[in-house]
């Protein structure tokens, strides 16, 4: 629907007069000139009222309708009664599949209200644009990408088992995943979890935030690959369907502008505008919608409002005077929300009470008949519109703002009430109500009993579902891992330098930048690589690889940059293979994992190694680094200046003593600390083996320091000990040729060392050495992997390899770190009894300076490795 004129006498207006001839110039404009021509003498007036300094600018809001006005609706292609009627069915199966489980399992939990509200979203899109993938060859649609708003998972659910994908024992498991084997079903996730559906759910959008950043990089993902002619990723869609509350986490409005930087006109996003979060109103005393426009318009998104159904145009029409339009502008959405929990009657004396002008209007119209008046996102006509305009809008992207009741059609029970979110479980009467208001073929013991239903496969219903679902690729969600293993070079190719360093001093984070600029020029693996950064290339080291393979940018490089002159200039390219993010941790995680994830979103491998702060990682993004393992992400984190002392002047915010901590919580992420640079070498090669060649779903987290230090040889016969998580070496760093080797001393210690404390270690042995005693050197590379071997030992038998390494060792065992203690704390259970073991950590909040000053502070240096031995032997 159009605005409505404004009265012709405004507020305040000196001269009503020269008003109207102003808007009757205008207005002549439209009529002769068309849209364009009055969008450019708007503009020109706006910039004549710049010039003059008028402090001026354009309201961000437009009226509070349809941004579609019904004229420009395009004829809707489906069959309206079948498709409201398939929503209602889902509707019922949704409400039934949670009351169900929480009738018998009262602890369970689950929504109802969100879907209730969503439901006519979700069923336009997979009914007409949510296409699937059709397969991988030439010509084939790889199919859009679809974040579903978490907590309306039962209805995705609902769909699936009219499809035939779910069964009914399935629904009667929702969020019972390990009981429902045992009645030979499957248990449904709360939330949409790729790990434990794996062929069913394509994105984990359950830590709400996450879901829509992830799907701004997804879709910037796709023009990167589209822009490097390694995949055509023209007419492919991003879908992403959020609620307004989720709008207030940081992340859900952090990538805003880079979408429309990028001209991200394959992203849309369907806001569910249904004015509630959990414990009550959006914005109570104010308007999300108009806010959300505000923001996404400011950001430089199209926005699209979707509000009113079709009941309300005749209404919009017969109001010559704008107070409807006015009126409804003006509705904060605490006083909305009652609105939706009232009735007819409650509206016609409420709302259209409101003034004579709105009565008049309401005079056609029943009780029943204002209490059946749609909000847009309850209107599949209008819904269609929206869509269809924004999958046709080029050169942004596009925000549709639908209005919808949270629990829309529970009535009495939960329909725009405070507690709807938590509303779990429906009386006798609430059931009979919501079956009657949905106008279900259901029984009042049927619909009391909480019956599933689903008509027959050949009833017009079930044949039109199934006929638009394969005329847009088949069933969605669907997750597929199909995908052409990847060869990588062999490991001297790129890392003889480390494997043979022969006491060259380098710091570990220089061995990965040198290793990663060989791969990169691998004929097969190379263009597959996505290195990624936060704003800090240089800082690792990286510049030469701007030259090298350029920087992305989906304009290319339209200045001439300041160093063009330098061996190092900077470089940006439209077939630019860095993706440097910004300053933004959050963005750039998030773009690692759609490279990381491209394999099963695309069937194409891809390889990104997303090189940070060690500190900005699990610490900061740790939320999104567990949603990419839910989506069962592959690649490298590299956690480069890692360690509480070796960033030795930066301080406290930047000195990371706890990641290995909590990268050891995942169960598919693999955590490396090495200390050398032929540990890292052998680490990369097994990763990009076990995720590109094996295909196996795990990702590698791999700390990396700043310190320059002589690095050894590496022979082959360290490499197994090196994956597995520790070898034997001895005080001057000399390889033995297989663990346990037994070194004579009537007084031995063992000491463990892990990342940049192996050096101390080192040289704590040399320290003891010179007072007799022999201290066998261990370099952990991996405590983590000690741990989960060990506890895989007491599930299953055999000896930890940890215990089998320290075998033919003697002596009590002195651990050290640049982590927090209980970093070697996590193998303790697993040495051979009776040894003393002690561990030396950087507990505590870090400082400023020296890494020696800093290593004698937290006791992790030589002197205090050595007197901790001595203190252990002298016990």
């Amino acid at each position: 629907m159009n605005a409505p004129h404004p009265p012709f006498a405004l507020h305040g207006d000196a001269d009503p007069q020269e008003t109207a001839e102003w808007r009757d110039a205008f207005l002549a404009l439209v009529a002769t000139e068309g849209p364009g021509r009055a969008r450019f003498v708007l503009d020109e007036l706006a910039r004549l009222a710049r010039a003059q300094r008028v402090g001026w600018r354009p309201d961000l809001n437009t009226p509070y309708v349809n941004t579609v006005a019904a004229q420009d609706q395009p004829a809707f292609p489906g069959d309206l009664a079948i498709e409201e009627r398939l929503a209602s069915i889902m509707r019922w199966n949704a409400l039934a599949m949670v009351v169900r489980a929480n009738q018998a399992y009262g602890e369970l939990g689950g929504h109802i209200a969100s879907y209730a509200s969503a439901a006519d979203l979700f069923e336009t899109g997979f009914n007409h644009f949510f296409h699937a993938r059709e397969g991988l060859g030439a010509g084939q649609h790889r199919g859009d990408l679809v974040f579903f708003q978490p907590h309306s998972a039962p209805g995705v659910y609902a769909r699936a088992f009219l499809e035939g994908r779910l069964s009914e024992q399935d629904l009667m498991h929702y969020r019972q995943e390990i009981t429902a084997p045992q009645a030979r079903a499957r248990g449904l996730s709360s939330y949409p979890h790729p790990w434990l559906m794996p062929d069913f759910w394509q994105f984990p959008t359950g830590s709400m935030g996450i879901g829509p950043i992830s799907s701004i990089y997804h879709a910037r993902f796709m023009r990167y690959l589209t822009h490097r002619n390694l995949l055509d990723c023209t007419g492919r869609k991003v879908w992403g369907v959020f609620g307004d509350g989720e709008m207030d986490e940081p992340e859900s409005m952090s990538a805003l502008t880079l979408a429309a930087r990028e001209g991200l006109d394959n992203l849309v996003w369907v806001v569910n505008c249904n004015l509630q979060r959990l414990d009550g109103p959006v914005r109570g005393n104010g308007r999300i919608v108009d806010e959300l426009e505000r923001l996404f318009a400011g950001a430089g998104w199209n926005v699209v409002k979707l509000l009113w159904g079709s009941d309300w145009d005749g209404l919009f029409a017969r109001d010559l005077t704008g107070t409807l339009a006015r009126t409804l502008g003006a509705t904060v959405d605490g006083q909305m929300q009652t609105f939706a929990a009232k009735d007819g009657r409650f509206n016609r004396d409420h709302f259209f009470g409101q003034n004579p002008e709105l009565a008049a209007l309401a005079q056609g119209l029943t009780d029943e008949q204002i209490d059946r008046l749609k909000r847009g996102g309850h209107d599949l006509v209008k819904i269609h519109a929206a869509y269809a305009a924004a999958a046709a809008h080029r050169g942004q992207p596009t925000v549709i703002l639908a209005h919808t009741k949270k629990g829309y059609g529970m009535g009495q029970a939960g329909q725009g009430k405070m507690t709807t979110h938590s509303q779990k479980k429906l009386d006798d009467a609430d059931l009979i109500e919501f079956r009657n208001r949905f106008n279900l073929p259901l029984t009042d013991a049927q619909a009391t009993g909480l019956a599933f239903y689903k008509p027959g496969d050949d009833s017009p219903g079930m044949q039109y579902l199934r006929s638009h679902r394969q005329r847009l690729g088949g069933w969605l969600p669907r997750r597929e891992t199909a995908c052409d293993a990847l060869p990588v070079p062999p490991l001297e190719q790129y890392a003889q330098f480390a494997l043979a360093a022969d006491g060259k001093e380098m710091s570990t984070t220089m061995a990965f930048v040198r290793m990663l600029g060989a791969l990169l020029k691998d004929a097969t693996l190379g263009p597959r690589i996505v290195p990624i950064v936060a704003d800090e290339a240089r800082t690792f080291g990286m510049a030469n690889l701007f030259k090298q393979v350029g920087i992305y940018s989906s304009v290319g490089q339209r200045y001439a940059p300041e160093d063009i002159g330098s061996v190092l200039s900077y470089r940006e390219a439209l077939d630019g293979q860095i993706l440097e993010e910004g300053i933004s941790e959050a963005g750039a995680i998030a773009s690692w994992t759609a490279a990381a994830t491209s394999y099963s979103v695309h069937g194409l491998a891809m390889l990104p190694f997303y090189i940070y702060y060690s500190m900005f990682g699990f610490q900061r993004v740790g939320d999104a680094i567990w949603a990419a393992a839910d989506q069962r992400a592959r690649g490298f984190l590299l956690g480069a200046t890692s360690g509480r002392t070796t960033l030795g002047g930066e301080g406290l915010q930047h000195q990371d003593g706890s990641s290995h901590l909590v990268a050891a919580t995942i169960p598919n992420c693999k955590a490396y600390d090495p200390a050398h640079a032929g540990e890292l070498a052998v680490i990369l090669d097994a990763g990009m083996r076990e995720m590109m060649v094996e295909q196996k779903d795990v990702f590698y987290y791999v700390t990396l320091m700043n310190e320059n230090y002589a690095q050894p040889d590496l022979p082959a016969a360290a490499h197994e000990g090196v994956l597995r998580g520790c070898y034997v070496m001895d005080s001057t760093k000399r390889f033995l040729d297989k663990p346990g080797s037994p070194i004579s001393s009537e007084k031995q210690v063992t000491l463990l060392g892990s990342g940049a404390i192996l050096t101390e270690a080192a040289r704590a042995a040399a320290l003891l050495a010179a007072e007799g005693i022999a201290a066998t050197v261990v370099s952990v590379t991996s405590w983590s992997e000690l741990a989960r071997d060990g506890m895989a030992c007491e599930q299953g038998g055999g000896t930890p390899w940890i215990a089998r390494v320290l075998a033919g060792t003697h002596g009590p065992i002195v651990a050290a770190t640049d982590y927090v203690r209980a970093v070697p704390e996590s193998v303790r259970a697993y040495l051979p009894e009776g040894r003393r073991y002690r561990t030396l950590g950087t507990d505590g909040f870090g400082r400023s300076d020296t890494r020696a000053a800093l290593r004698g502070f937290f006791g992790v240096d030589a002197a205090r490795i050595a007197q901790a031995a001595r203190e252990a032997l002298a016990s």
